[in-house]
């Protein structure tokens, strides 16, 4: 193994336990979502138990509009985690992203860190998404992201854009400059529908602005807003970099999931979105899908589940899942297409 990728594996086992030991939420910035307040009804006329929470979503059928959000990959850990999370989504008839496959892009490590994104055969049915970072999406590149989707059984390939991440990450990908052009060109070149993310530090008018500069369409099938409010990815890097916070500032740095989700549902009507960063109760998940999100991913709440066992794992999820039909019932909406009509109401 070069020394390059014994330090990637070793900083992707860090990232698992700082994430794991250490605060890393943001500490001055939340969601946004406690600014709203879902509409309480109790004259509801629905059924608890009829309440539908299916969605297609990217030409998936979900039996809740929930994924799994990405987390990790290339460590031997990063196997038991999202073996166990991928049963728990095929037992809940959910989605899945992985974590980032740069690592199977290495011809002497991607075969071993392969084994760490090997889920299908325990979700067969789930809507999978494979994972690579804005700075590896190149037209060199297409035949490496094309193998690493086919290696694991894709369905679609999210494309996180994390420049804040990477300038606080040693030895990170700092130069950005042309990967909007990239996006457009690699995009049009996939036969799989490609999803834009950040990892928690928002998606928002400025971007989706750039998205659309010279076009009237993305060229995404759909966006992952991540926001801010949930973990810092710019405190997790400074933590395994530094073993502090240097740069406190940076760490609370972002556009709040709910303002995100607006600003890119305002500017994008149709476009699928997601909705992350912090989304960590059912009522979370009510209010986002409320505001715009046609799904939530969900990622740190399930990294000990997932470590644990794929039964606790499911549990944790059929907790949230549970916590959100009681919000649609309670609020008299037989589905999400009723949420959506309620919307939220502003606390003021």
């Amino acid at each position: 193994m070069t020394t390059e990728r014994r330090e990637m594996a070793a900083r992707k086992r860090r990232h698992i336990d700082v994430c794991r030991y250490d605060d890393v939420d943001y500490r001055s910035v939340t969601t946004g979502l406690d600014r709203y307040r879902l509409p309480f009804n109790a004259l509801t006329q629905t059924n608890l138990d009829d309440i539908d929470l299916s969605v297609e979503f990217l030409g998936a059928r979900l039996q809740a509009p929930v994924l799994v959000g990405a987390m990790t990959g290339g460590a031997e850990l990063s196997g038991t985690i999202n073996r166990n999370l991928a049963a728990a989504a095929q037992t809940l008839g959910i989605g899945m992203m992985l974590g980032s496959q740069r690592v199977m892009f290495d011809s002497a490590f991607g075969e071993r860190a392969a084994a760490s994104f090997a889920v299908r055969d325990l979700a067969p049915d789930v809507l999978l998404f494979g994972n690579i970072g804005l700075s590896q999406f190149t037209k060199d590149a297409v035949p490496d992201i094309v193998q690493a989707l086919d290696r694991v059984g894709a369905n679609a390939l999210a494309v996180h854009t994390n420049p804040l991440q990477e300038a606080m990450q040693h030895n990170g990908d700092t130069n950005f400059a042309g990967s909007l052009d990239r996006l457009h060109d690699v995009a049009a070149l996939l036969d799989y529908p490609v999803l834009l993310k950040e990892v928690g530090h928002g998606i928002g008018a400025r971007a989706v602005g750039e998205l659309l500069r010279f076009t009237d369409e993305p060229p995404v099938a759909a966006i992952d807003v991540a926001g801010a409010g949930g973990t810092s990815w710019s405190r997790v890097e400074q933590l395994v970099r530094y073993g502090e916070v240097r740069y406190p500032d940076l760490a609370d740095w972002g556009i709040p999931t709910a303002q995100a989700l607006q600003e890119v549902r305002a500017a994008l009507p149709r476009l699928p979105l997601v909705a992350s960063g912090g989304i960590r109760t059912g009522m979370d998940a009510a209010k986002a899908l409320a505001l715009g999100a046609d799904v939530v991913a969900v990622a740190r709440p399930l990294l000990a589940p997932g470590i644990e066992s794929a039964a606790a794992a499911a549990a944790w999820l059929q907790n949230f899942i549970d916590e959100l039909r009681i919000c649609l019932h309670g609020c008299g909406a037989a589905d999400l297409a009723a949420l959506r009509n309620l919307g939220v109401a502003p606390i003021t």
